[in-house]
């Protein structure tokens, strides 16, 4: 799975600086890994908190609980706090605790969150979703990594 072959690196060359330039993003992300869900966040300085930059595929409904997310809360705070991935197989039978009680609203299974770090400083997380139970690979993660590296400085 190769980045190059696909339209991101095209669309980070003119950094997203609109809300439907960074959901177009999002959009080619979701579609390489074949996910119908995702959120890009992005550290708010003063409140030390993810604000939602970007998502596709959540119900209206949890949009007020996803918006803005204290660091180590849900699967994307996780990340952020940890500073690593966090993937859940199926957030549907999750019993860990991490994943928000509402979180099986969205009706995602298979769920993976990445830190995006640009070098110490965290910048946000980027999320995705499969509907079906999934254990993201290493290949994927890896390249979700890069994608995460590649984001943080245009946050």
């Amino acid at each position: 799975m190769r980045i190059e072959d696909t339209p991101i690196p095209r669309l980070l060359d003119d950094p997203p600086r609109t809300p439907s330039a960074w959901e177009s993003l999002l959009d080619a992300i979701l579609q390489l890994f074949d996910c119908p869900t995702g959120t890009l966040h992005t550290i708010d300085p003063e409140s030390g908190m993810l604000q939602l930059l970007a998502q596709r595929g959540i119900p209206g409904e949890l949009m007020p609980k996803i918006t803005t997310i204290p660091i180590g809360k849900g699967i994307a705070g996780a990340a952020a706090e940890k500073r690593e991935a966090v993937q859940l197989c199926n957030l549907q039978t999750d019993d860990s605790g991490v994943a928000r009680p509402d979180a099986k609203k969205t009706e995602v299974a298979g769920s993976v969150a990445i830190p995006m770090l640009d070098g110490d400083a965290l910048k946000g997380t980027l999320g995705i979703g499969k509907h079906a139970p999934y254990d993201f690979t290493e290949a994927e993660l890896d390249t979700l990594w890069e994608i995460a590296r590649r984001l943080a400085p245009l946050l």
